[in-house]
């Protein structure tokens, strides 16, 4: 259950992010319904719209590489990530998936203004499967930070895991919100995308 101690938290970050990215009340705005209307929604059974979910973008800091998994089950590329299953602490959901699914133990979390904020807010909808209806990941967005040389290890849960130039990114993803997390994160390390 969300308690009034994490819905203070994940308010301050939604307030954090609408600082950062004012045009993008909307998404804010539906994240924050969430929040406000379920207490569950931390949790991967919360159906109704959906459940809160962290992801990263990592990358170098010339913002020239970026970390992307072939997701097996939904059969694209995509930054890693997963569900928050009960923990507040969207930032360290992120790092734990991204440990899990890329082997990349501590990347470096980029903290915007002196403040650790979300690098992008992102509401897409999962098809039913099996016994879970189709509903939506509220999916918080984190930009990490790693060395090129890093390796990278391969989980179960994907078919590739890589590191790729950014500007090639085209090449493997038309996902707007992949390409949205490459721009948004050369726009906070001053970077020319």
């Amino acid at each position: 259950m969300t308690d009034d101690t994490h819905r203070a938290s994940l308010r301050a970050w939604l307030d954090a992010y609408r600082r950062a990215w004012p045009e993008e009340t909307a998404v804010v705005g539906r994240i924050r319904a969430l929040i406000e209307r379920r207490g569950d929604c931390l949790l991967r059974t919360c159906f109704d719209p959906g459940h809160l979910t962290a992801s990263a973008w990592v990358c170098t800091p010339d913002a020239a590489q970026c970390v992307l998994l072939h997701h097996a089950k939904l059969d694209r590329w995509l930054q890693p990530g997963g569900h928050a299953d009960g923990d507040p602490r969207l930032a360290e959901v992120a790092r734990r998936e991204v440990h899990e699914e890329t082997g990349l133990a501590a990347p470096t979390p980029f903290h915007w203004n002196g403040a650790l904020v979300p690098l992008d807010l992102d509401v897409h909808v999962i098809p039913a499967r099996r016994n879970e209806p189709a509903h939506e990941h509220h999916d918080v967005r984190f930009l990490l930070i790693a060395a090129h040389a890093a390796p990278l290890v391969l989980s179960e849960e994907s078919r590739a895991v890589r590191w790729l130039p950014v500007a090639r990114l085209a090449e493997f993803t038309a996902e707007e919100s992949v390409l949205r997390l490459a721009r948004k994160a050369a726009q906070w390390l001053g970077v020319d995308s």
